[in-house]
């Protein structure tokens, strides 16, 4: 155990966020997301809903500052502007924890499993609301001097 990490934090996952460099892109996904279909390397996390997992991430990577918008959301295939409450709750994450890259975007459905192709990591939660799926861009870390 560590002191002030969250225990969803796994070691893989730590290991993961600190390989991880600016512009990298990590997918948490849903229980229902093909993430092993990805190719990309998979963490297990199928007991923790998106939102708890999203959470632990943000509490330690920051987020791209220099790109328009650094986190991303699957858009609903029936509607794309269908605001899903589990998209306000991404919204309330990047607020709490990244206030100055606050912005989530919607991604069209094959067009985020294409994106995911090319992430550094997909996070396999266990979340079994529909579209529980967000990419987020790593941003860097300033110096203290």
């Amino acid at each position: 155990m560590l002191k002030n990490i969250d225990p969803l934090l796994s070691p893989e996952l730590l290991s993961t966020l600190r390989a991880m460099g600016h512009g990298d892109e990590l997918a948490i996904v849903d229980a229902n997301y093909p993430a092993v279909a990805s190719g990309r390397p998979v963490i297990r996390a199928d007991g923790s809903p998106v939102t708890a997992v999203a959470a632990a991430v943000l509490s330690l990577m920051p987020l791209d500052e220099f790109v328009p918008c650094a986190a991303f959301h699957m858009q609903a295939v029936d509607n794309s502007n269908s605001p899903l409450p589990i998209f306000d709750e991404f919204r309330a994450l990047l607020r709490k924890h990244e206030p100055k890259t606050a912005k989530l975007e919607g991604i069209e459905r094959f067009a985020f499993y294409e994106r995911v192709k090319k992430c550094f990591a997909v996070v396999a939660t266990g979340e079994r609301r529909l579209y529980g799926n967000l990419i987020l861009k790593k941003g860097i870390v300033r110096p203290d001097y």
